[in-house]
């Protein structure tokens, strides 16, 4: 039996209209969440399909414009939100990928990695969190990906973002404990979306990619996901042998990295 139940709560989702962000979305909604859709362009159609899905299935749903690449953007942002309630869940799931030899990286990409996936999440936490603590009640949702943890060759910025954002949902974690606020940590293993689409492409020519297989659904990943904010956990970890990789980053990090080592190749295919 759940300890908490999404029905009736607000959630907020970045990243909103598709891949994972999507699936969460229609996952809570399935639960009877009041949900908003966090989006860049609340007119893309993308957006707009989502509202009309959610709709559908009888749920209560917003489409708000939530563009996390940049300071301003944010701040703009906050200034629509005012004085609202803070939801009852945020989940922090937008998110950009970046990848290769660090010399071949753009400059521009690797600081918008660090905007999108890591500083972004600290400043709506930031911003959302006081709230969630007058109130007593509240859960953040941090999608770290397992790539926080299992550092691989030509992740450098994305890994070292996750990295990041791990450490920052520990530390919230800690300072939240018997304030009523919870925090869940994703450990998001491959799910077939769009960002996973790329992956090849930008680590492919190095990397032997070949330990991708068994990539899940977001929807499936997405009722996890859910079932974790239900059950009230603090960490949700990828099954199967993302799991095993995971456990052997973490406690032997020395074997997983010439396991790693092994599949890269700095010269190229």
């Amino acid at each position: 039996m759940a300890k908490y139940s999404l029905k009736n709560q607000s959630i907020l989702i970045t990243g909103a209209n598709r891949g994972i962000g999507a699936a969460i979305a229609t996952a809570s909604a399935q639960r009877g969440s009041r949900v908003i859709l966090g989006v860049r362009d609340p007119a893309d159609s993308t957006a707009q399909d989502m509202r009309r899905k959610l709709e559908a299935l009888g749920a209560n749903v917003e489409v708000i414009e939530l563009n996390l690449s940049s300071r301003a953007h944010i701040e703009d942002f906050l200034k629509r939100w005012g004085a609202r309630e803070a939801p009852d869940v945020l989940v922090h799931n937008a998110g950009v990928l970046t990848g290769g030899l660090i010399e071949s990286q753009s400059v521009d990409e690797i600081y918008l990695s660090l905007q999108v996936n890591l500083v972004g999440v600290a400043h709506l936490t930031r911003e959302m969190l006081p709230a969630m603590l007058r109130r007593g009640s509240g859960c953040v949702v941090v999608n770290s990906s397992v790539s926080g943890v299992m550092n691989f060759p030509l992740a450098s910025t994305y890994s070292a973002a996750k990295t990041g954002v791990l450490a920052l949902a520990n530390c919230v974690r800690a300072e939240t404990q018997g304030t009523g606020v919870r925090v869940l940590s994703l450990l998001t293993p491959g799910v077939k979306t769009r960002m996973f689409d790329e992956i090849p492409k930008r680590y492919g020519a190095h990397l032997d990619l070949d330990f991708l297989e068994g990539a899940i659904s977001a929807e499936a990943w997405a009722e996890q996901v859910c079932d974790a904010i239900e059950a009230g956990v603090e960490e949700l970890n990828p099954r199967g042998a993302t799991r095993a990789g995971l456990w052997m980053a973490r406690h032997v990090p020395g074997v997983f990295q010439r396991l790693v080592a092994s599949k890269f190749n700095r010269s190229g295919s």
